[in-house]
């Protein structure tokens, strides 16, 4: 890299802090630039220096113009509304009003760089802010408007030390003119100076937001008024008693130019002041309204700085709040349903405090694994539970696909509906479905053995508990049933056995199972007729119906000692 090339990057990350400070002072929300908490403290430095320099060129410029006009106005009033170069820079106290308004000047940017380098040194330094800082940074614009009126005193000083004719009309007139100039400059430091403290303001109350209003909005629409409706009318009121009185000429010549400069430059005045005033206000809903799109669209983490110590202020506080507590609930929301599941903790919102429940027509799936003692008995604990959660995963994906719950989750066992909470069309179909998909899933992933029971029937779906702690579950035969058919499936060579009831609502899912008999369950007085995945059964080899269903219901291999190989299907002596 070339020398003059070293240090560049810095240099235009310089230029660009720069540029988003003078942004800020010109209209910019500061949500949209620069993460003002984060900023280094060479970058800080750098953007003091420019707000410094800025906020210096506003306090001349604004003083330098308002001075101006009050000097034209008050040489129009004094010589019938007429301007020649002998009443204007010919005039005896040009020189004395030149010398007050760059006295003014000096003054206004003297002190007002003053009582503003406390809150930039600290600023810059990065620390955080307490709350005399917090307070120092908020009543920026009160000590800026003190120094501009302070300004304009020690201007009208200067014209009385300075000036030539010190008669008594004219220092009237003069310190009339002064008051209300310094009136109207006071009023546009107090909106630009709210505005160039914003950066600081965005760090000072980070962690201490306005809660109560300080420079609230209606003193913003109070500096609007004076500037554009109240100085201008006061000084016509005194210009029109004045010539009344005789202290000041009549007009000369058919139009009042007095009146209509002043009329010229209180529209000029009222459109910089409702210009900056607009800003300051919409600034803060603009940001606001970006959030609530955010919002809208999902985004929980959107959070709008607080730099206003108006009602504003504390409406950006207030949003911040509400998304912090919509926060709180979603992720509160996020842990009920994980615990519970999406559909059940939907409801529970939905219908609120209370037990709920009715009869209805549901699959039921049943999985269990087969040697889970051993298996935890012969290894590290945390595997053991990492071994739970990849197969309760893969059970949950398996549900989810066709539409099920997944009611509970037992030990090395899980229990799944289909058909409540939400309606299936056809339950039955759906459970036998997803008991097929879940083998295969199993069988490719995880080196365990496993029994699937499958059943449908009526059942009572809703809350079961006390009116202080209940759960959402489904009581009935058939979760009775297919525990049992999990269990038969444990301990014989097909994994996965779906009773004759579950055939019954199967629809086109029915080709995909072949019944193997009939089979008495644990509990029970009478046969139940019992169905395995075709593509199960196909893999074996058939010499006879006896012999198969010999083959189904024998006894599988042992576990090894880990207990982790999979038991192979043994169907007719595979």
């Amino acid at each position: 890299m070339r020398p003059r090339d070293r240090h560049r990057p810095d240099d235009e990350r310089r230029i660009g802090r720069a540029r988003s400070t003078m942004r800020y002072l010109l209209g910019r929300p500061v949500a949209a630039d620069l993460d003002m908490v984060t900023l280094p403290v060479a970058d800080r430095a750098w953007m003091a220096r420019c707000a410094t320099a800025a906020a210096g060129l506003a306090i001349v410029g604004s003083n330098g113009l308002v001075g101006l006009e009050t000097f034209f106005l008050v040489q129009l009033a004094f010589n019938g509304g007429q301007l020649s170069f002998e009443t204007t820079i010919g005039a005896p106290n040009f020189p004395a009003v030149v010398a007050a308004i760059v006295a003014g000047m000096i003054v206004n940017v003297v002190l007002g760089l003053y009582l503003l380098k406390p809150a930039l040194r600290w600023f810059v330094s990065g620390a955080a802010a307490d709350h005399e800082q917090r307070r120092a940074v908020q009543r920026i614009p009160i000590f800026q408007v003190c120094g501009s009126l302070a300004a304009w005193a020690t201007a009208l000083v200067t014209y009385a030390v300075t000036a030539d004719d010190l008669a008594s009309v004219t220092v009237a007139a003069v310190a009339g003119a002064f008051a209300l100039a310094g009136i109207s400059s006071a009023c546009i430091t107090y909106v630009f100076a709210e505005r160039a403290a914003r950066p600081l303001a965005v760090v000072a109350l980070r962690d201490y937001p306005a809660q109560h209003v300080i420079n609230g909005v209606h003193a913003r629409m109070t500096a609007v008024w004076l500037v554009s409706s109240a100085v201008p009318m006061i000084g016509l009121l005194i210009m029109n008693i004045a010539r009344w009185t005789g202290m000041l000429p009549p007009v000369r010549g058919p139009v009042d130019w007095t009146s209509m400069v002043l009329a010229i430059v209180s529209l000029a005045a009222g459109a910089r002041v409702i210009a900056l005033v607009g800003r300051a206000i919409a600034d803060p809903l603009i940001d606001l309204r970006s959030a609530i799109r955010r919002v809208d669209d999902g985004d929980l983490a959107a959070r709008v700085p607080v730099y206003d110590s108006s009602e504003l202020g504390v409406l950006q506080h207030g949003f911040n709040e509400m998304v912090t507590g919509l926060e709180e609930r979603e992720r509160m929301r996020e842990l009920f349903a994980r615990h519970v599941g999406d559909t059940v903790a939907a409801n529970a919102l939905e219908r609120g405090v209370g037990m709920h429940g009715a009869k209805t027509e549901v699959g039921v799936l049943f999985v269990d694994i087969v040697g889970s003692t051993t298996i935890a008995a012969q290894q590290d604990p945390q595997r053991t539970a990492d071994l739970l959660n990849a197969f309760f995963t893969i059970v949950a994906d398996a549900v989810d696909r066709h539409g099920g719950f997944v009611n509970k989750f037992e030990g090395d066992a899980a229990l799944a509906v289909f058909g409540a909470p939400v309606e299936v069309e056809r339950p039955g179909a759906a459970a036998l479905a997803a008991a097929r998909d879940l083998a295969r899933s199993l069988d490719e992933n995880l080196a365990i053995s496993w029994g699937i029971g499958v059943s449908y029937g009526p059942v009572f779906a809703g809350d079961i508990g006390s009116e202080r702690r209940y759960e959402y579950t489904v009581i009935g035969d058939p979760v009775n049933e297919c525990a049992r058919l999990s269990e038969m499936a444990k301990s014989n060579s097909v994994p996965v056995i779906a009773s004759g009831a579950a055939l019954t609502d199967a629809g086109d899912e029915a080709e995909e199972w072949r019944s193997i008999g009939s089979r008495r369950l644990r509990g029970r007085t009478e046969n139940t007729d019992v169905f395995v995945p075709e593509e199960l059964a196909q893999d074996a080899r058939q010499p006879s119906l006896a012999a198969g269903l010999t083959g189904l219901l024998r006894p599988p291999h042992k576990v090894s000692a880990s207990g982790l190989l999979r038991l192979p299907f043994t169907f007719l002596g595979r």
